[in-house]
């Protein structure tokens, strides 16, 4: 399972540097052209000992760790649309604007705030990115972490500018030590150490893998509504090293938000060691399932906020058990 095996592919484990906000993404990373030799090494690696993508089944023509297509990962992108400015939620009703400042918010979050300042999340977890997150989870294909980083950076970077001048401690999700056994690895710090890897060499975010632990194991969330969830994780958490988030903002960090009773169980033993602030940042998020979503963008020329109806298709989105 923790074996490095080359495979090929028609790319290294590269995606594209767009932004994970509404309203738009940026270019992909352009790609450069192997040399001739590369070209024939990888023809003839690809006729010797062909492999397939693993999301989508076609033949890979590149050398490459990663087994999955470029189309595959061109195909995955950033979250866009309304969403609820706090949870990171879709957004259905076009009078989802609560507070002076005009944020839009989902239900939920007009209802009462979040144990955490804010989530953000890359992309929906859906098809592809459902699937590459499962490849490293299920499949044991550690280089598809180094992907995932790279989406977890970008929505880290959507939060930075609210971050207070001092040190963030960046804390992942941990698993229980039995699931840890099983798994060999937990995917939530592997994704952070990937993503902590292209923030460098800023050093206002502090990796530190051992401040949570789940004291418990849970029974599976799938299947389980909102209040279930919060039920079966209530008291699961606990921090091993409370002095290092004493008097800190503290980033939770995770491969998914489904419900947030995960994040907001982790927040709340956080702010109770003495955490001043707990924001959250995960890979993928399930979305609700609607023909309509609000559109909420700035109306030109002026400070108001203008709200639309955008219709669209949102495929489902399964749940996953975190």
């Amino acid at each position: 399972m923790g074996s490095t095996e080359a495979v090929f592919s028609s790319c290294e484990d590269r995606i594209r540097a767009s932004q994970a906000i509404a309203g738009g993404a940026s270019p992909s990373i352009a790609q450069e052209s192997p040399g001739w030799p590369v070209r024939i090494a990888e023809s003839l690696f690809a006729v010797l000992f062909p492999s397939d993508c693993r999301i989508c089944g076609a033949p890979l023509v590149r050398i490459s760790r990663l087994p999955v297509c470029q189309e595959c990962l061109d195909a995955i992108g950033p979250i866009t649309g309304g969403v609820c400015t706090v949870c990171g939620e879709r957004l259905f009703s076009p009078y989802a604007v609560d507070g002076a400042a005009g944020e839009a918010r989902c239900g939920l979050c007009r209802r009462a705030h979040p144990l955490f300042v804010r989530a953000a999340a890359y992309g929906s977890y859906e098809s592809g990115l459902r699937e590459l997150i499962h490849l490293l989870k299920y499949g044991g294909v550690r280089p598809a972490a180094n992907v995932l980083g790279r989406m977890l950076a970008e929505a880290i970077a959507t939060l930075e500018s609210e971050f207070s001048a001092d040190a963030v401690v960046v804390v992942p999700v941990p698993l229980h030590r039995t699931k840890l056994r099983q798994r060999g690895f937990n995917q939530a710090e592997m994704i952070a150490r990937a993503a902590m890897k292209i923030k460098q060499p800023a050093n206002r975010l502090r990796l530190c893998a051992g401040v949570l632990e789940r004291k418990r194991e849970t029974a599976s969330q799938i299947g389980l509504t909102s209040h279930q969830r919060r039920e079966n994780l209530r008291g699961a958490f606990g921090v091993a090293q409370p002095e290092a988030v004493n008097r800190c903002e503290v980033l939770v960090v995770d491969d998914v938000y489904t419900t947030g009773a995960t994040v907001s169980e982790c927040g709340r033993v956080l702010l109770r060691a003495g955490a001043t602030k707990v924001w959250v940042a995960t890979v993928a998020r399930t979305l609700k399932i609607s023909a309509q979503h609000v559109q909420i963008e700035p109306h030109a020329g002026d400070s108001t906020i203008e709200e639309g109806i955008q219709v669209e298709s949102v495929p489902m989105a399964k749940a996953v058990g975190i």
